[in-house]
């Protein structure tokens, strides 16, 4: 979208990922790290049982959620949803900022929506993790310490994605005014939402990010699930 300047991700990973870390995280991660496996509480047999299937068939509803609120959500004619777009009424000349408002609001409130729906789903996870085995526990207990330290920093840092969508926001209307210009055709308010016009591509892009995002935000869980399930077939 060019809203950001395009930087190459390079290779020292861990490197700028410790650049995330405090030096007292860093020794609440080792300490976790650390831990022998051996040292942990032996699991008691009927411990050990973990409803895997109810636990995927959990993760599949948030993601499904999630995913159908933002799609609704940013195509008002798909139908009702908890998270909707406040009618936008076009008007000439259009205020950026006061146009922008309502769509700001909009991501903001899915963003909410993935913290409540995501951070419990994360940690039921966890939880069915820690009672499958003891290496799987200590995995659990790592997952949780990364989740509390790097929380605030990802947090900042998805806040910054609305902002950001103002720009692409501005950029498609400044195109749309100068195709105007260049055709010397009068504007329509009216049309702005039609398929192929300026306001309708930023929609677009905005679902687009939305659905992005939440792919982002499970990705842990997602690596804890895998986990899990590798431990099923391996038995």
């Amino acid at each position: 979208m060019a809203i950001v300047d395009a930087v190459e991700p390079g290779d020292a990973f861990a490197e700028k990922l410790g650049l995330w870390i405090h030096y007292t995280d860093a020794i609440t991660l080792s300490a976790v790290h650390n831990d022998s496996i051996a040292s942990l509480p032996k699991m008691q047999p009927e411990a050990q049982f973990v409803p895997r299937a109810a636990v995927g068939i959990e993760f599949d509803r948030i993601q499904a959620g999630l995913i159908n609120s933002i799609i609704k959500g940013c195509s008002p004619n798909l139908g009702k949803t908890h998270i909707e777009l406040s009618t936008l009424k076009p008007e000439l000349p259009m205020d950026i900022a006061a146009a922008y408002a309502p769509y700001r609001r909009l991501y903001d409130t899915h963003q909410r929506d993935m913290e409540l729906r995501i951070q419990p789903l994360r940690a039921n996870v966890r939880e069915a993790l820690a009672k499958a085995s003891p290496r799987l526990r200590k995995l659990a207990d790592l997952d949780a310490a990364l989740e509390r330290i790097l929380r605030d920093r990802e947090s900042k840092l998805l806040s910054k994605v609305p902002v950001l969508l103002k720009k692409r926001f501005e950029q498609l209307f400044t195109a749309h005014l100068q195709t105007l210009a260049d055709t010397r055709q009068a504007d329509n308010p009216a049309g702005w939402t039609q398929p192929g016009a300026w306001l309708a591509r930023f929609c677009n892009d905005m679902q687009m990010l939305l659905l992005a995002e939440v792919e982002l935000r499970l990705q842990p869980t997602v690596g804890l699930i895998e986990a899990l399930n590798n431990k099923t077939r391996n038995e």
